[in-house]
């Protein structure tokens, strides 16, 4: 306990207590959001959303899980104001109203599927607090789930919104990927994205460059169960790509602040682009500045996820740890550097998390 705390009378009583009651809020949503994880992934905001006020066991046995674990999992959600319970009949229930933002039909809206990150996160901290000690970085590899959840994230936020949203913020795009073009997507994740574009527009050429076994095996089984003839997975570190005016398009998507040498990944993606090629850089929407992060609606959640994962990663592999939030001022300064003439930001009602730089040379 701070001694000096205690017996400092200069403390404001009622500024104490307001910042007590964040801290007691912050633990609560904290623990709040495990159990959020949980539900999505096990199936019961969906089973909820679909059932009448239900008993523990209820729920349990249309979710064919087990009833002592749902119904302690039902008190986080009700005493975190996620659930509705009459003690009477013993019945709980989930209004309509957050099961439009906690289901996987919820799409885009579907909050839950983002508190799975928490999880993987917290399962690398005695590495990230060594790494505060010691410097360096926790490698990529010691993620699990991290792919897996960053793809489930990416299938319902940058994929329903690319054909009528995203791709027309280039003027003429779909009309040349129509006619067929050569396309890059660089660290392609899963691929879902490359191979939703393949599928659409047949007459194109797409490659795709990731550095994750796990990703390339993921994405080549997709393409062959979609049938995607038009689409190559090829195994490549993003800072040693040596095309040349070989791409009329290329995308990153959430793919440059965490890599280690962002500097040439940039260089070689304005070298890959052939002349009046375009380069589309999806990344986070933020300053450069920590002071003009104060308000952003998801300042906390991505300094965070930039400590424990963004940062790190670039860092275990001596890179320049940008971080997530390393902001529209040095992107764009970067992005000049790597030769890039022209770039136009945009950005999207929808998305409160990204920019759209759209960059040509």
């Amino acid at each position: 306990m701070c001694t000096n705390c205690m017996t400092n009378t200069n403390i404001d009583p009622n500024k104490a207590d307001q910042f007590g009651q964040k801290v007691m809020d912050m633990l609560n949503l904290s623990g709040l959001a495990f159990m959020m994880s949980i539900g999505h992934r096990t199936g019961l905001f969906d089973v909820l959303a679909e059932m009448p006020p239900a008993t523990s066991g209820e729920i349990a046995a249309k979710a064919n899980l087990n009833e002592r674990y749902v119904r302690e999992w039902l008190g986080a959600m009700l005493t975190g104001g996620v659930v509705v319970y009459d003690p009477a009949t013993k019945k709980y229930s989930l209004p309509v109203e957050h099961s439009s933002m906690l289901t996987r039909s919820a799409g885009a809206d579907n909050i839950a599927a983002l508190a799975q990150y928490f999880a993987v996160l917290g399962s690398v901290e005695d590495r990230v607090v060594e790494s505060f000690e010691k410097g360096g970085g926790v490698d990529y590899s010691e993620y699990k789930r991290f792919q897996e959840v960053m793809a489930a994230d990416s299938g319902q936020s940058v994929v329903p919104a690319l054909v009528d949203s995203i791709l027309p913020l280039v003027p003429g795009l779909i009309e040349r990927l129509e006619e067929g073009i050569e396309v890059m997507d660089l660290g392609f994740g899963r691929g879902i994205a490359l191979n939703m574009m393949a599928r659409q527009f047949p007459n194109s050429r797409f490659t795709g460059y990731e550095i994750s076994d796990e990703g390339i095996d993921y994405a080549r089984a997709e393409a062959e169960a979609l049938g995607n003839k038009n689409v190559q997975f090829l195994k490549q570190d993003a800072a040693t790509i040596a095309d040349e005016n070989r791409f009329d398009q290329i995308f990153t998507f959430d793919a440059i602040h965490d890599q280690a040498q962002p500097d040439k990944v940039l260089a070689n993606i304005c070298r890959a682009l052939k002349p009046g090629g375009v380069y589309l850089m999806q990344d986070i929407d933020a300053s450069s500045n920590v002071e003009k992060n104060v308000d952003h609606p998801l300042g906390t959640l991505l300094y965070s996820i930039s400590t424990m994962h963004c940062m790190t990663v670039s860092l275990a592999m001596g890179g320049m740890g940008l971080g997530t939030m390393w902001g529209v001022e040095l992107a764009q300064k970067m992005l000049a550097e790597a030769g890039f003439k022209s770039v136009d930001i945009k950005r999207l009602p929808h998305d409160i998390q990204n920019c759209f730089y759209i960059c040509r040379k």
